[in-house]
């Protein structure tokens, strides 16, 4: 794991430099086009999932035991369509937050200059996510109406500390996510061409992210409210990654699905394994605190 080391004031626009310019390198010689370079002609394979079943909200549930395996299968569908649609609305979210952070600084340093890249970047895996979602023939389920209006206010009022926050939290989940599965050769080629770009080029961001997210100072009672509001955005956003809505596509009641998966401890565990390393970040950057640890146990994941 990448420690995050907090650095002097006077260091940060030097250290800005260096990691733009690495990062905007990095980009120049491994960057994809996913309109050309995921074979979207290709129908779905029979008999495959699109994530590893054990991934899944309901898995080792009796309301798991009563699917069939084709059953199981078009849930692996729907769920992960359902994440890539979080991915959405957060990537969108991102990059507003991210013009608001270009807009006060020189155009012509490197660090605005990756900024840009990073929001081109993240214009295009909305794309491919969008993209993935139609193949698949099934809904863009989003986070739900609450989380899909809180994510306008969050786009227009976020501080540096909830910018980079927040990224790097959302960010690394998907990361997680995404990397068992572009490794498991027994799964839809397609999902695993998606994920492996999305992987590629979000570890740039994740980088971006996890350094600027400490250069700021605070005081006690500022920590306090960035570590609320931290705390907001890794609960909705946990909490989004499975609208229950699509839990009627294999004929199991909403409500019910929802209540399982709140409970199933397997799916707790998978939460808690792919967010342990964001969590150790923004534990480090002083922004998981009393104030805030609550809603991260109630969102899974710790």
């Amino acid at each position: 794991m990448t420690k995050t080391v907090r650095t002097a004031p006077e260091t940060w626009p030097e250290e800005r430099r260096r990691t733009a310019e690495r990062l905007l390198a990095s980009s120049a010689r491994l960057s994809f086009d996913p309109l050309t370079e995921v074979d979207w002609d290709t129908p779905p394979l029979p008999g495959r999932y699109f994530c590893p079943p054990h991934h899944l909200s309901l898995y080792g549930t009796e309301l798991w035991a009563g699917l069939s395996e084709e059953q199981r299968i078009e849930l692996s569908k729907h769920e992960v369509a359902s994440v890539a649609s979080l991915g959405i609305w957060f990537e969108e979210i991102l990059m507003q937050m991210l013009l608001r952070h270009a807009f006060d600084r020189d155009p012509t340093s490197a660090h605005v200059q990756y900024a840009l890249t990073e929001i081109a970047d993240e214009c295009r895996h909305s794309v491919m996510f969008a993209r993935m979602i139609s193949w698949m023939g099934v809904p863009a389920y989003g986070p739900g109406r609450l989380s899909h209006e809180l994510g306008r206010i969050f786009k227009a009022i976020s501080t540096h500390s909830q910018t980079f926050g927040g990224t790097m939290y959302v960010e690394e989940i998907l990361d997680a996510f995404q990397r068992e599965l572009m490794n498991d050769e027994s799964l839809q080629p397609l999902t695993r061409q998606v994920s492996r770009i999305h992987v590629i080029e979000e570890s740039r961001h994740i980088t971006y992210a996890r350094e600027e997210l400490v250069r700021t100072r605070v005081g006690p009672l500022r920590r306090c409210y960035e570590q609320l509001l931290i705390g907001l955005i890794v609960h909705r956003s946990t909490s989004g990654l499975i609208n229950p809505r699509l839990y009627a596509a294999v004929g199991i009641d909403p409500k019910a699905g929802r209540a399982a998966a709140r409970h199933n401890p397997n799916w707790r565990a998978t939460k808690t394994r792919m967010a342990a390393k964001a969590v150790g970040v923004l534990d480090r950057a002083g922004l998981v605190g009393p104030t805030n640890r609550w809603l991260l146990r109630r969102a899974g994941v710790i």
